[in-house]
């Protein structure tokens, strides 16, 4: 793996090597509990969701933060690991998703007040390979063949995003081509390795619904849009071939960025792309819709950029500073959270 192929320092945030042999006294991380920390909202938090009125963070070392009050004060939630944790889905305002570093996937039923572990990357390999040696066809060995070098790996690969679209159907997405789905609410997962259009098994960094599709983005201009019918994501093409980091919708769209400033819309489901003038050449790294028209970006350096017409043209927000931003999140109309390495803070929009 190299610099340019991880995507930059997205990547190299999500994908840590594990040390080549634990130190004298070693704990692991996944059946370590994430410690109770006072600066927990002021350390590095890398994704956002609201669950009904709350907004949940999650970030390093397993810490997941709330808000009941619009961001103004912050409540630490209890959670079993202390893996590094890199983005949360809460489909009702009970029932979340969060995942991260170690193959690690945490589920809440409180709105994130506590969670607990539904798999980790000790458990993921071994059944993956379970489930492909029990299928048939021409390509099950070469099936088998990737989920053993999954499971030889151990812990090492991360999920980098998780999305639902309700309580019971849900995708999480991670590195080289690792995608499960469940349909009962994570109690069981099921691979799909082998119904992705990525024969290079290059990073999923995202996934989520938009339009009435599911979209997913990745490394060299990959976007999938999943085929419900034959159950397969299949692959579009794009303008861009360097990495999209997310996916977001817009009123009757979906936009896709990622590095050096670049976005595209679309408006027949992936078909054609337009090219969105966003005025940045640093990476976008989060997106989020605001009311029916309006939709924001962030990018590595802080900026935010905000559309009030479902995408098609983004102006710059003007900001007292600007902070590196790995997630945003709407509070209603006019303020949104943004969240990066140096914690959560509100920012207004007008």
């Amino acid at each position: 793996m190299n610099a340019h192929r991880l995507g930059g320092a997205l990547l190299a945030l999500a994908l840590t090597l594990p040390a080549t042999a634990p130190a004298a006294g070693f704990q692991d991380v996944l059946d370590t509990p994430a410690m109770t920390s006072e600066l927990a909202a002021r350390g590095l938090i890398n994704g956002l969701a609201l669950a009904g009125q709350r907004v949940v963070g999650v970030g390093q070392r397993g810490h997941v933060v709330y808000s009941d009050d619009a961001g103004k004060s912050w409540r630490q939630a209890k959670v079993p690991v202390s893996s590094d944790l890199v983005a949360v889905s809460f489909p009702t305002p009970r029932a979340g998703w969060a995942v991260g570093h170690d193959g690690v996937v945490l589920a809440s039923n409180d709105a994130g007040a506590s969670w607990t572990k539904q798999l980790d990357g000790r458990a993921v390999g071994t059944m993956m390979v379970e489930y492909y040696k029990a299928q048939s066809g021409d390509e099950a060995a070469k099936w088998v063949s990737e989920a053993e070098r999954f499971a030889a790996q151990g812990a090492e690969n991360p999920f980098l995003d998780v999305w639902f679209a309700d309580e019971h159907n849900g995708f999480v997405v991670g590195a080289f081509n690792l995608i499960l789905r469940t349909t009962d609410g994570g109690k069981h997962w099921e691979p799909w390795l082998d119904r992705t259009e990525n024969p290079q098994a290059l990073h999923l960094y995202a996934i989520r619904g938009a339009e009435g599709e599911v979209f997913a983005t990745g490394e060299q201009g990959l976007v999938l849009r999943l085929d419900a019918a034959a159950g397969v994501f299949r692959a579009l093409q794009t303008p861009y071939q360097g990495t999209y980091f997310g996916v977001a919708p817009a009123k009757d769209a979906v936009i896709v960025f990622g590095l050096r400033g670049n976005a595209f819309r679309s408006t027949d489901s992936g078909r054609t792309w337009h090219k969105i003038d966003t005025g940045v050449q640093e990476g976008l790294t989060a997106a989020a819709t605001v009311g029916d028209q309006g939709v924001i970006l962030a990018s590595q350096a802080g900026r935010l950029l905000v559309s009030t017409d479902g995408g098609e043209h983004f102006s710059p927000l003007k900001l007292d500073r600007a902070v590196p931003a790995s997630a945003v999140q709407p509070l209603g109309t006019d303020a949104v959270v943004v969240a990066g390495a140096r914690g959560v803070r509100v920012q207004t929009l007008r």
